[in-house]
């Protein structure tokens, strides 16, 4: 039997282990070209399914072939005056949602919104790392995330996309079976009007 020393021990940091294995979390390696759907599979079923078990409401919006947003009315963990506590690496994505954490992990380009009682809070990242402090600002929607990830072209590759003219159901992912279907969302592929308008 083969014996490993600690020297033979390779710890990679989260955005590291991301990148060189997607397969632990979006089921798919990189040269898969699936990967863009099962990133986007992915983050809608965090944002579905709430820690207590419950589902949530959520809309989809797909902008381009590698660039989504998932806005979901999960609430934020808070502090004491009621502001949003640090999430990965200081940021606002919820230390407890890895899902979207290893998502902007492949994203260029990732803006999180979050609202709590009649507060908004916006940042934008690239990986996971800020590119400054959360900016306030006013609002009346409820509770809850917006998150618009742009994946990295690079990463992906010059051929991948998100599918087209997907389904609730098939964004709610093959657990499906031991987790029953929630009430439909709304799916908006912001590519299918551009392409109609066109045709006119």
């Amino acid at each position: 039997m083969e014996r490993y020393t600690a020297d033979q021990i390779q710890m990679l940091a989260f955005e590291e282990h991301v990148r060189a294995r997607p397969a632990m979390y979006f089921r798919v390696g990189r040269d898969s070209p699936e990967l863009p759907t099962e990133v986007l599979q992915r983050v809608v079923w965090d944002a579905l399914h709430h820690s207590d078990g419950t589902h949530g409401q959520i809309s989809v919006e797909i902008r381009s072939d590698l660039n989504f947003t998932v806005e979901d009315d999960q609430r934020h963990a808070v502090d004491e005056q009621g502001r949003p506590l640090p999430g990965f690496f200081g940021s606002l994505l919820d230390r407890e949602r890895w899902a979207p954490a290893a998502a902007a992990v492949l994203s260029v380009r990732t803006v999180v919104e979050v609202r709590i009682g009649g507060r908004g809070y916006r940042q934008e990242l690239t990986g996971t790392t800020a590119t400054g402090v959360w900016e306030e600002f006013a609002t009346s929607e409820p509770s809850g995330t917006r998150t618009t990830f742009h994946l990295d072209p690079s990463y992906c590759g010059p051929d991948e996309a998100i599918a087209w003219s997907l389904l609730p159901e098939e964004l709610h992912g093959q657990e499906r079976d031991v987790c029953p279907f929630p009430a439909t969302f709304p799916i908006h592929d912001l590519r299918a009007e551009a392409e109609n308008s066109a045709g006119e």
